[in-house]
């Protein structure tokens, strides 16, 4: 962890392009909450194969007009070309945007290829290609290995990819041990690996939706914390008073070990993210 503690911390928040006006509403409300906490950034999510882009623009532009805190979008590989992507770069530039999130992206159902872009690592390149130093770039990390990849080494192969491609810092799959994220830093500084890695951090507030997700993305939920989210049932306000104890003792341990920041994963809300923040402290 050495490594990490070199790195200033940062702070981040992550939404997704809601469908419907309350939608909209909704993360209006929330982004004005969490604007507050003053976070270095708020990123967009992007759909599989590409399916939010407008709406990823449009709330991308939004943040970064009306509330004060830079605005980072997400860009995928999956159902883009090269055209298309210099052309969300240009725009982005125009309306001062200079923060990426470069993934790969899951294919959508029924696509069986990817695009013109086959990795992370050759969007990056082609976005430093295409613009030099404009945008920071964030990659994705994942503590405990990313589902599709081989191997674990295979795996962090990969991630070093993205970063000799040009890379600026990283931000982790979300975890609920955070002895994989520990292992995972160590395993990159054996590598000379050396950026930011920030963990991403997803509040517990619903047990099924969170088991979902877990599994699709390869994400362990401990079996002592799925036990114990089980016996709550459909009491929300006792599986989310577990959620807010557990991971603030989780982030405030990341933070005591060196980790450079930490990213939520809000699902468009305020208060759990906004009472972990407190609990912390920060």
């Amino acid at each position: 962890m050495e490594s990490q503690k070199e790195h200033p911390r940062v702070y981040s928040f992550e939404f997704f392009p809601p469908k419907t006006e309350q939608g909209v509403a909704k993360l209006r409300n929330t982004r004005d909450e969490l604007a507050k906490l003053k976070p270095r950034f708020f990123s967009v999510t992007f759909g599989a194969g590409g399916s939010t882009r407008e709406r990823t623009f449009e709330t991308v532009c939004e943040i970064q007009s009306d509330s004060g805190i830079e605005a980072s979008p997400h860009l995928s590989c999956v159902g883009s070309t090269k055209d298309s992507i210099r052309d969300i770069l240009n725009l982005y530039k125009q309306h001062s945007i200079h923060h990426i999130v470069a993934l790969r992206g899951d294919l959508p159902s029924g696509m069986g290829q990817p695009g013109e872009f086959r990795y992370a690592s050759e969007l990056v390149e082609f976005i430093r290609a295409e613009t030099g130093d404009h945008f920071h770039i964030e990659v994705a990390a994942y503590p405990e290995f990313h589902p599709q990849a081989s191997n674990a080494d295979a795996d962090l192969d990969n991630f070093k990819r993205k970063i000799e491609a040009g890379a600026d810092s990283a931000i982790t799959q979300y975890f609920y041990n955070p002895y994989a994220y520990y292992n995972f830093v160590d395993l990159c500084e054996k590598r000379a690996i050396d950026l930011p890695i920030v963990p991403g951090i997803m509040p517990i507030t619903n047990y099924t939706q969170l088991a979902r997700f877990s599994d699709m993305c390869g994400a362990e939920i401990p079996r002592w914390i799925r036990k114990r989210l089980e016996t709550y049932g459909d009491d929300k306000a006792s599986i989310r008073a577990f959620g807010e104890e557990i991971i603030t003792q989780m982030c405030q341990a990341l933070l005591d070990a060196g980790a450079p920041g930490l990213h939520f994963y809000t699902m468009n809300q305020a208060g759990p993210t906004t009472a972990i923040w407190n609990k912390l402290g920060l």
